[in-house]
């Protein structure tokens, strides 16, 4: 659990800005093979500053799946908790997932790196007959039925396809084509979980504006970074115009 001190630091934090767009970042650990994709959560928070919006991390406090070594990349004899690694990327400004409602911020997004589909969900391991953690059920079908928007990207956009099934997402391609697309088989799981699978390209993001999810494929793409960080910016804008505010 995190410091009593700490905790009550939050309550300047959860205090909105009036006129601002409230938006929820849920985070999934710190590093892309067992946690949250660092440059996704980064690029978020830095276009979610541009857009003028007033962000408000969370992740929920529960064992990591497992830990890798990133030099290595092997697990690692050790166990971590998920909102104290998360805490690293939020510079210490996190809260617990059960604490988050739609009612209280006016979207939310959820960036990708293996713990989408490792410690957010099973994904990783049971792919289409995976299950999403009970927070993450909880919020996005609260949002959904809120009719705020919610932006994914990487991996990320499965959590919405086994929560809402119907709904259209976007991992990128559908075939790897040489290893560009190297999760290509991402997209046939995401068919087979009920959702749509609409093909996009990295620096692109795709709206359904009946669901009102938003999402990008960041690094389900190899590709130059800026090319992943310009998806991103499609994805948080679009996010925050249908906010309406």
């Amino acid at each position: 659990m995190l410091p009593a001190a700490r905790a009550l630091s939050f309550r300047r934090f959860v205090s909105a800005a009036p006129g601002r767009p409230r938006v929820a970042v849920v985070l999934s650990g710190c590093g892309v093979f067992d946690g949250t994709e660092i440059h996704e959560a980064s690029a978020i928070l830095v276009h979610l500053s541009r857009g003028g919006a007033e962000a408000k991390m969370y992740a929920p406090n529960i064992p990591q799946m497992h830990v890798v070594d990133h030099v290595k990349g092997e697990p690692s004899e050790e166990s971590r908790n998920v909102l104290v690694e998360s805490a690293r990327i939020a510079r210490g400004r996190i809260l617990d997932l059960e604490g988050l409602y739609a009612r209280d911020h006016d979207a939310i997004i959820i960036p990708g790196g293996f713990g989408a589909a490792k410690n957010l969900s099973n994904f990783a391991v049971d792919g289409k007959d995976c299950h999403v953690i009970p927070d993450i059920e909880r919020v996005i079908t609260e949002f959904h039925r809120a009719q705020k928007p919610i932006g994914l990207c990487c991996i990320a956009p499965v959590l919405a396809a086994k929560v809402l099934p119907g709904v259209e997402v976007t991992v990128g391609h559908e075939e790897e084509e040489g290893g560009k697309w190297p999760y290509a088989g991402t997209a046939a799981a995401i068919c087979a979980m009920g959702a749509k699978h609409m093909v996009s390209e990295v620096d692109r993001a795709h709206v359904d504006s009946e669901n009102k999810i938003v999402t990008t494929p960041a690094f389900m793409c190899e590709t130059k970074l800026h090319h992943i960080f310009d998806g991103i910016g499609e994805m948080v804008q679009r996010v925050l115009k249908l906010t309406g505010k």
